[in-house]
C-alpha cells in the first residue's frame, strides 16, 4: 500500500515507469543497456554512495559537516522515498518472475533425472562394446592363418576366369556376329584386345589373336557394307559408326564416304532443278519480241488515256513459276541437306565428343568436312536461283517474287540454326537483296521507258493538226504554226496534255511503289531484318528508283535544248514549252508530294545520306529555266529566219514606191500572236509596264527619235551620215541596254518578250547589212510602223519594242542613198488598209 501511495504517476504512464525501474535497478547494480557492466574505471570515492569503496561514516560526517538541519531532513526524506521506491520494484520484479522461477525449478528437477537415466545407459553401451573387442579379436586370431590362403585362391580363380574369357572369345565373337549382335562383339574384343596384344609372343595367346582379328576384320567388312548401303534407320546407323569408329577405323574416310553419299543425292535434286530452268531465247527473238513492243507502242495512243501502261522487258517463260520453283528448292535439296547436316553432326561431331572418342579430336577434323560440303552444294544451288530470278524481268506483279523470296529466306534459316558458322544464311541473304535491288532497278527502266515513250504520244499529238472550231494553234511553232485565222489545233490542247502527261506519271510512279513495298510486307520474313529494311528503304527504293527516275525526267528533258539545227532544233517548241512546265510543276508540288509519299509508305530512316528534296527542286527549276529558255529562243529564231529571207532577197535600191505592208511582217505578227496564245495556256500573264495611251500611233523617223530630223532634212551631204552616227552612238550611251538572250521569268509577258527581242535584233543586224534607195527606205517604215501596231502589247515594256523599230528605221536611213522619207499620214494609211 505505501507503494501505491508513494507513486505520483498514473495507470497510462505505467510502461514509462517500468522502465524507469528497470533503468534504476541496472544503475543500482551498475549494468549498462546490453546488461554488462560499464567498461568505465571504479570510483574510489568513499562518499559515493554508489562506489564500491562507500564508507558511510564518512558519508554522514560529511553530510553534518556541509548541510544545514532543513537540508539533512530534505536529504532523509528523499533517501526513505527511494529505498521504499527499490524495495516496491524489487517486490514487482518478484511477483512478474515467480512463474519463471516454478518453470526454471521444474525443468531442473527434470534434467537430474534425464541424466540418471543416461548414465545408466552409457554404462551398459561401455560394457558391451568391451565384449564385440574380445570377440572380434579371438575372431582375428583363429583365421589368420588361412587368410593369406584365401587371397591366393582368389586371384587364382580370377586369372581362370580371365583365361576361359580369351579361350572362348572366338566362339563369342562367331555367335554375336551370327546374331548381328556387333556392339557386344567389339565390346568383348576390346576388352581381351590388350591383354593379346601383351602376349601375343606366346603361341597360344597368338592362335587366339589370330582368330579373333579374322573374326573382327569380317564383322568390320559387315559394318562396312551397312554403312554404305545407308538404307536402315539413322539409330542403327549411327551405332555402325559408333562400331566402326570403337574399330579404329579412319574417321576421316567415314566422313567423306558419309559426304560422298549425300553428295549423290543432293545433286540429283538440284539437276531436277536446273532441267526447269529454260537457256535464254536467241537475239533474234529478242529482236522480235522488242520490235512488237515498239509497235504495240506506238498504236497504244496519247498518254491523256490515264490508266498505267507497264512496260516489261520480254522474257522466257518456265514451265513453274518462280514460287514453284523456290518450294522444289526448299523441299528437295534444302530439306535434304538439313536430314544430312543433321546425321552427319549426329554421326561424327556429337558422338564424338563422349566417351572413349572424345579423346580422337574427331569433330573439328568432321566439322570443317562439312562445313567445305555446305558450302560447296548451296553455291551450285544459289547459282541456280539467281539463274531463275534473272528470269523474272516482268515487273507487272511482285507477289509471287516476294512470296518466293520469303520462302527462300526463311529455309535457310533452319540451316543457319543447324550450322552456326556457316556462311549459307549471308550468301542467301544477299542473293535476296540482289533480286530486290534488281527488280528496283527494272522498275526505274520501265518508268524511264514509259515516260519517253509517254513523250512520243505527245510528240505525235502535237504533230498531228486536226480541224478545231476554238482559237489558236498550239500544235507545233515557226513555220508549221497556224495562226487565228487558220483555225488549226492539236487533238488535245496543251493544259490537257501536260495534265495527262503528269497524271499518268503520277499513277505510274504509286503504281510501282504499291508493288515495290511488297518487299516490305510485315508478313515477309527478310523485310523487318536491319540489313535489308534500312537500305532498301532508303537507298533502293527513294534514292536508286524515286530520286533517279526525277533526275532522269529532268535530264531526259535538258536534252531537248542540246541538239540544235538550222531553226534552233528538231525538238517542236510546243514540247520545249510543255516540259518546261512540266518541270516547274514538278519544283513547285510534284517532288514533294513523291518524296513524301515515299517516306511515309517506306518509313525512310532520315539519318542515312538520302538527296533532299530542295537539291532536287533545284534540279527541276533549272531543267525548266533552260526548257523556257531554248523555247524562247527557238521561236525568235523561227521568226528571224524569215525576217532574214524578207531582207536577203529583196533588192531594197531599185525597189518600187510602197503600197502595202510586206506579207512577211503580216505573218511575223500572226505568228507571234499565236505564239502568245501558246504560252498563254501553261503560263500566267505577268507583269506589264503602264502603256501610254498612243502606243498604237507611235511615228518613226528616218532617224532615231532623239535625233534633230530638221538638221538632216534639207539635204544628204557626206557630212550628215557622220553626224547623224555620232548622235546615235551618243543616244546608246543613255539608252538602258537591251539583253538579247537574258534569262526569261516564268510568265507569258516574259516570254514574249524575249521573242520579239530575239526577232527585232535580227531584223536590225540584216537592215545593217543592206544599202537602200528611197523606196526601200520607205518600205522599211511602212513594215516598222506595221510591227509596232501590234507587238507591243505582247511586251512587258512597250519602249523596248519602240527603241528597236526606231534603231532599225534609223539604221534603214544610214544606209540609204536617198533618205527622204514618206510622210506619215500616208504610213498610216497604207497599215490601216493592209
Amino acid at each position: 500500500m505505501e507503494f501505491s501511495m508513494d507513486d505520483e504517476g498514473s495507470v497510462s504512464d505505467e510502461c514509462g515507469r517500468r522502465r524507469k525501474v528497470h533503468g534504476m535497478l541496472k544503475l543500482f547494480y551498475g549494468l549498462n543497456e546490453e546488461g554488462k557492466a560499464p567498461e568505465q574505471p571504479q570510483s574510489l570515492d568513499p562518499c559515493d554512495i554508489n562506489g564500491p569503496h562507500f564508507d558511510p561514516e564518512l558519508y554522514l560526517n560529511k553530510l553534518r559537516r556541509e548541510c544545514s538541519l532543513a537540508e539533512l531532513m530534505d536529504h532523509e526524506t528523499c533517501m526513505v522515498k527511494q529505498i521504499r521506491s527499490l524495495d516496491s520494484d524489487m517486490q514487482t520484479l518478484v511477483y512478474e518472475n515467480y512463474n519463471k522461477f516454478i518453470s526454471a525449478t521444474d525443468t531442473i528437477r527434470k534434467m537430474k533425472n534425464d541424466f540418471k537415466k543416461m548414465e545408466d545407459e552409457m554404462d551398459c553401451l561401455s560394457a558391451n562394446m568391451a565384449a564385440i573387442t574380445d570377440f572380434s579379436a579371438s575372431i582375428s586370431g583363429t583365421l589368420q592363418d588361412q587368410h593369406a590362403q584365401i587371397t591366393k585362391l582368389s586371384g587364382v580363380h580370377t586369372l581362370l576366369r580371365k583365361l576361359q574369357f580369351l579361350f572362348e572369345l572366338p566362339a563369342r565373337l562367331n555367335k554375336c556376329l551370327e546374331l548381328q549382335a556387333y556392339a557386344q562383339a567389339v565390346s568383348s574384343h576390346r576388352r581381351a584386345r590388350c591383354v593379346l596384344q601383351q602376349y601375343s609372343h606366346l603361341p597360344s595367346f597368338k592362335g587366339i589373336q589370330d582368330d579373333c582379328n579374322f573374326i573382327i576384320e569380317k564383322l568390320a567388312q559387315e559394318l562396312r557394307q551397312m554403312f554404305r548401303d545407308g538404307g536402315t534407320s539413322a539409330k542403327d546407323l549411327s551405332e555402325c559408326v559408333e562400331l566402326l569408329l570403337q574399330l579404329d577405323e579412319p574417321a576421316e574416310e567415314l566422313c567423306d564416304k558419309f559426304l560422298s553419299h549425300a553428295r549423290s543425292r543432293l545433286e540429283l535434286n538440284l539437276q531436277g532443278l536446273e532441267a526447269e530452268i529454260k537457256p535464254y531465247p536467241p537475239t533474234s527473238a529478242v529482236k522480235d519480241a522488242a520490235t512488237c513492243r515498239t509497235k504495240s507502242t506506238a498504236v497504244a495512243g496519247s498518254p491523256s488515256d490515264n490508266s498505267p501502261k507497264m512496260l516489261s522487258l520480254p522474257s522466257p517463260t518456265p514451265n513453274t513459276d518462280i514460287l514453284e520453283f523456290i518450294d522444289r528448292g526448299c523441299n528437295e535439296f534444302v530439306s535434304s541437306l538439313c536430314l544430312v547436316i543433321t546425321s552427319y553432326q549426329e554421326l561424327f561431331i556429337n558422338h564424338a565428343q563422349t566417351g572413349e572418342l572424345a579423346s580422337k579430336n574427331i569433330p573439328q577434323m568432321a566439322n570443317g568436312k562439312l562445313q567445305a560440303f555446305v558450302d560447296d552444294l548451296a553455291t551450285r544451288y544459289f547459282l541456280l536461283v539467281e539463274r531463275r530470278i534473272q528470269e523474272e524481268k516482268g515487273v507487272g506483279d511482285n507477289s509471287l517474287l516476294v512470296r518466293a523470296l520469303d520462302r527462300f529466306h526463311r529455309r535457310l534459316q533452319a540451316v543457319a540454326k543447324l550450322l552456326p558458322g556457316s556462311n549459307v544464311p549471308n550468301q542467301g541473304t544477299e542473293i535476296v537483296i540482289r533480286a530486290a535491288t534488281e527488280r528496283v532497278k527494272q522498275y526505274l527502266s520501265a518508268l524511264q521507258s514509259f515516260y519517253m515513250d509517254s513523250l512520243t504520244d505527245v510528240r505525235q499529238a502535237l504533230a498531228t493538226p486536226r480541224i478545231s472550231v476554238a482559237g489558236a494553234s498550239v500544235a507545233g511553232g515557226g513555220a508549221h504554226l497556224g495562226g487565228p485565222a487558220s483555225g488549226r489545233d492539236a487533238p488535245n490542247s496543251l493544259p490537257e496534255l501536260l495534265s495527262s502527261l503528269s497524271a499518268s506519271i503520277l499513277n505510274q510512279i504509286k503504281s510501282v511503289l504499291a508493288s515495290v513495298h511488297l518487299f516490305t510486307a510485315k508478313d515477309i520474313t527478310f523485310s523487318n531484318k536491319p540489313y535489308f529494311k534500312g537500305e532498301f528503304c532508303s537507298h533502293g527504293v527513294r534514292e536508286n528508283l524515286v530520286v533517279n527516275f526525277i533526275r532522269f525526267v529532268c535530264q531526259s528533258s535538258r536534252q531537248f535544248c542540246e541538239s540544235a539545227g538550222d531553226k534552233g532544233g528538231s525538238s517542236p517548241p510546243a514540247l520545249l514549252l510543255l516540259l518546261s512546265r512540266l518541270c516547274l510543276d514538278f519544283e513547285t508540288s510534284t517532288i514533294s508530294y513523291i518524296l513524301t509519299l515515299t517516306d511515309e509508305q517506306f518509313l525512310v530512316q532520315h539519318q542515312n545520306p538520302i538527296t533532299p528534296v530542295t537539291t532536287l527542286c533545284g534540279e527541276a527549276r533549272e531543267a525548266a529555266q533552260k526548257l523556257l529558255n531554248h523555247y524562247v529562243k527557238v521561236q525568235g529564231l523561227i521568226i528571224s529566219q524569215m525576217l532574214r529571207k524578207s531582207v536577203e532577197t529583196r533588192d531594197w535600191v531599185n525597189t518600187i514606191e510602197p503600197r502595202n505592208v510586206r506579207a512577211v511582217m503580216k505573218r511575223v505578227v500572226e505568228d507571234t500572236t499565236s505564239i502568245d496564245v501558246q504560252v498563254g495556256l501553261l503560263y500566267e500573264e505577268g507583269v506589264r509596264k503602264a502603256h501610254s495611251s498612243d502606243s498604237s500611233k507611235r511615228t518613226f523617223s528616218v532617224y532615231s527619235s532623239s535625233r534633230q530630223q530638221p538638221r538632216y532634212a534639207a539635204s544628204y551631204t557626206p557630212s550628215a551620215p557622220m553626224d547623224t552616227n555620232l548622235l546615235s552612238n551618243i543616244h546608246k550611251l543613255f539608252s538602258e541596254r537591251i539583253d538579247i538572250f537574258s534569262s526569261v521569268e516564268f510568265n507569258k509577258v516574259s516570254v514574249m518578250t524575249g521573242i520579239i527581242k530575239i526577232s527585232l535584233k535580227t531584223f536590225l543586224e540584216c537592215v545593217r547589212l543592206r544599202t537602200f534607195g528611197r523606196y526601200g527606205l520607205q518600205q522599211i517604215q511602212v513594215d516598222c510602223h506595221y510591227l509596232q501596231m501590234y507587238l507591243w502589247r505582247f511586251v512587258s515594256d512597250e519602249n523596248l519594242v519602240h527603241f528597236l523599230l526606231d534603231e532599225i528605221v534609223g539604221s534603214s536611213a544610214h544606209r540609204c542613198l536617198d533618205p527622204s522619207p514618206m510622210e506619215q499620214s500616208v504610213i498610216e494609211v497604207i497599215c490601216e488598209r493592209g
